[in-house]
C-alpha cells in the first residue's frame, strides 16, 4: 500500500523524491540551458547522453519527417541540434522524457485522456504563436503541453489516492474540485505550479496560469491553445468553438474561415505529433477532424461515461417495488424505469415504445440517450403485417424477453426488419414486453449502441427484473384507475 499524501508540499516531495525523480532532474538541466543565452550545443548533447534511451528517442523524433523533411540522417545529438535547431531539440527532449516517465506503467484512461488533451493543446498554442511571435514559439509548446502537468503526474503516480479520485468523479452531482481538494490536500492548479517551480519550467507555464494573460502575447496562444483542447471534445460545431474561433481570428488577425482551418489543420498534425514522439495510442484520443470519425468518437466519448451505477440501479428498483404496491403515476414509473436502465443498468439508450392509434402501431412514450430525441418525434412501426413480422410484436405477443445478437436469438434474427435497422441500427439488444396484468401495453428496448459495447449477462438480468416490475406497477395503476 502506498503512503497517502496530503497537501501541496507532501505531493511535491513524493513526486520529485520517490515517483518522477528522473523526470525531474532532466527537465531541470533541459530548462536551466535555456535561460543561458550562450548554452552550447555540447551542454545539451551532455545532459541529453546521460541517458541513452532518451538519446536515442530524441534521434528518432529528430529523424521523423515531421522535423526533418529534408531526410538527412541525424547520427548524433550535436548534429540533431545543428538540423533542427537549439530549442526543437530542448521541446523534443522535455516532451519525450514526459511521456515516457508517464505512460512507464499501465497508463489509467485518465491519464491518457489528459495526456493526448495536453498535445493537442501544445500544437494549437505553437501554431497560433506562429502567427504572433517572430521566436519562443518553442516555449509556447512547452508552455501549453505543461499546462496540466500536476494533473498529469497526478493520474500518472497518484496510486490508491488516484484509484479513489477516479471512483469519487463518477459519482452524480459532485462537485469536481472539492472531490480533488479532499483527497489530494491540495488542488490540481496549485500542484501544477508548485511543480512548475520546483522544476524551474520557466515564466510562462506560471503566466498561462495567472489572470494576467492578456497582455502577453505567448501566454494568450498558450491559454487559447488549452481552451481550443477543452472545447474540441464538444464537437467543432459547439459554441465555445465557435467563440474559441473568433478570439483566434481577433488574435492573429485572419479571417474566421481561415481561423477555423489552422484550428482544424491542427488537429490533425497534433495526431502526428503523437505519433512522432512514440504516443501513436494517444492519436484515437484526439478530436478527429473527418465527419464520420467525429461521430464515432463523440459517441464513445458519450459512453465512456456511462457506467452502471449499482447504488441507483437497487434504488430504482426500490422505487418500483414501493410503487407497485401503492402510489405513483405513469408517468413517474416510466422516468424511474428508464433512470434505473440507463444510469443504474448503463444502457447507453432505453426506449418504451406503446400500441397506439387502436392499437395499431408502435409509439415512443419515452426514451433516453443519445438520439432518443428523433425517436420520440418520429417513431412509428405499424403492428405486425402478415408479410413482414417484426421483433416488437413478436416479444410481446409471446410475452419474451429478448437478448438480440447472441446465439440463443439467431432464429429470430429476420425478425428484426429493414426499417427496424434504420431506427436502431445494427447490433445487440434487450427486448421485453410492458404489461399491466394481461393488458398489453408495449414494448421495452434497451442497447449499448453509441459505444458498440457488448451487453453483459447481469444486465440483462437487471433489464428482466425492471420489467417485471415496472409490470407490476402498471397492474396496480390500472386497478387504481378501474377502482
Amino acid at each position: 500500500m502506498d503512503v497517502r499524501a496530503q497537501g501541496l508540499q507532501a505531493w511535491i516531495d513524493r513526486l520529485n523524491q520517490s515517483e518522477l525523480p528522473a523526470l525531474a532532474s532532466v527537465v531541470k538541466d533541459i530548462q536551466r540551458l535555456a535561460e543561458h543565452q550562450h548554452a552550447s550545443v555540447q551542454q545539451l548533447a551532455d545532459v541529453l547522453l546521460r541517458d541513452a534511451s532518451l538519446t536515442s528517442k530524441v534521434l528518432r523524433v529528430g529523424n521523423s519527417s515531421y522535423y526533418n523533411p529534408s531526410q538527412e540522417t541525424i547520427k548524433t545529438i550535436s548534429r540533431a541540434i545543428v538540423m533542427i535547431g537549439f530549442d526543437n531539440v530542448r521541446l523534443i527532449s522535455l516532451s519525450v522524457t514526459l511521456i515516457d516517465s508517464l505512460l512507464e506503467k499501465a497508463p489509467r484512461e485518465q491519464l491518457l485522456e489528459l495526456l493526448a488533451r495536453s498535445f493537442h493543446a501544445a500544437v494549437q498554442a505553437r501554431n497560433i504563436a506562429g502567427y504572433v511571435l517572430s521566436r519562443h514559439e518553442e516555449e509556447v509548446f512547452i508552455a501549453a503541453l505543461l499546462y496540466h502537468v500536476g494533473e498529469l503526474a497526478f493520474w500518472g503516480c497518484g496510486g490508491e489516492q488516484a484509484d479513489e479520485l477516479a471512483v469519487q468523479l463518477k459519482q452524480p452531482g459532485i462537485k469536481p474540485e472539492e472531490v480533488v481538494q479532499a483527497i489530494l490536500g491540495t488542488s490540481f492548479r496549485q500542484l501544477t505550479l508548485g511543480l512548475v517551480k520546483s522544476w524551474n519550467l520557466g515564466e510562462l507555464t506560471s503566466l498561462a496560469h495567472s489572470q494576467a494573460v492578456s497582455n502577453d502575447p505567448a501566454a494568450r496562444a498558450v491559454a487559447l491553445g488549452v481552451r481550443i483542447s477543452e472545447a474540441a471534445l464538444d464537437g467543432w460545431e459547439c459554441e465555445k468553438m465557435q467563440a474559441l474561433t473568433s478570439a483566434v481570428a481577433e488574435f492573429t488577425g485572419v479571417t474566421e474561415a481561415d481561423a477555423l482551418q489552422q484550428i482544424l489543420a491542427s488537429a490533425d498534425e497534433a495526431v502526428t505529433v503523437a505519433t512522432t514522439f512514440g504516443a501513436s495510442r494517444l492519436g484515437r484520443l484526439i478530436p478527429s477532424t473527418d465527419p464520420e470519425q467525429i461521430r464515432l468518437q463523440q459517441a464513445e466519448r458519450q459512453a465512456a461515461l456511462l457506467q452502471p451505477d449499482l447504488l441507483l440501479m437497487q434504488q430504482s428498483l426500490q422505487d418500483l417495488g414501493l410503487m407497485a404496491s401503492g402510489g405513483g403515476d405513469a408517468s413517474l414509473i416510466l422516468e424511474t424505469l428508464l433512470k434505473g436502465l440507463h444510469r443504474g443498468v448503463g444502457l447507453e439508450r432505453v426506449m418504451v415504445a406503446v400500441l397506439a392509434d387502436q392499437q395499431t402501431r408502435f409509439k415512443v412514450r419515452c426514451a433516453v440517450g443519445e438520439g432518443a430525441e428523433a425517436w420520440l418525434q418520429n417513431f412509428a412501426l405499424p403492428v405486425d403485417q402478415p408479410e413482414q413480422p417484426h421483433i416488437f410484436s413478436y416479444a410481446l405477443r409471446h410475452r419474451q424477453s429478448l437478448w438480440m445478437g447472441v446465439p440463443a436469438s439467431y432464429n429470430l434474427a429476420d425478425l428484426v426488419t429493414q426499417p427496424l435497422r434504420q431506427w436502431l441500427g445494427n447490433g445487440m439488444f434487450f427486448i421485453a414486453p410492458l404489461m399491466a396484468g394481461a393488458r398489453e401495453i408495449g414494448v421495452l428496448y434497451g442497447d449499448c449502441r453509441l459505444s458498440g459495447r457488448a451487453l453483459k449477462h447481469e444486465q440483462f438480468i437487471a433489464f428482466q427484473r425492471f420489467t417485471q416490475l415496472t409490470g407490476r406497477c402498471m397492474e396496480a395503476l390500472s386497478k387504481r384507475s378501474a377502482g
